[in-house]
């Protein structure tokens, strides 16, 4: 399993959950939606640091977004 490709997944969800509770809040709903993404990013980005120790540091998740781009197009 590419946990660089989970660890971004994660990221890319987390990013999704912040409309989605902004929207929620501005129409007095409850952020169902936001939350679930919240869960599933934060779950999923846990588990590849907890996996690939040391890799995602604050200063290397750049990097780890622009590689996996690059493989998902390069093939």
């Amino acid at each position: 399993m590419d946990f660089d490709l989970l660890f971004v997944t994660g990221l890319a969800l987390v990013a999704f959950a912040i409309p989605s509770a902004v929207s929620a809040y501005a129409d007095w709903r409850w952020p169902k939606a936001a939350i679930i993404l919240l869960i599933l990013g934060g779950v999923a980005m846990a588990y590849a640091a907890q996996e690939n120790p040391g890799a995602y540091a604050l200063d290397t998740v750049d990097d780890v977004i622009v590689s996996v781009v690059g493989d998902l197009l390069n093939n």
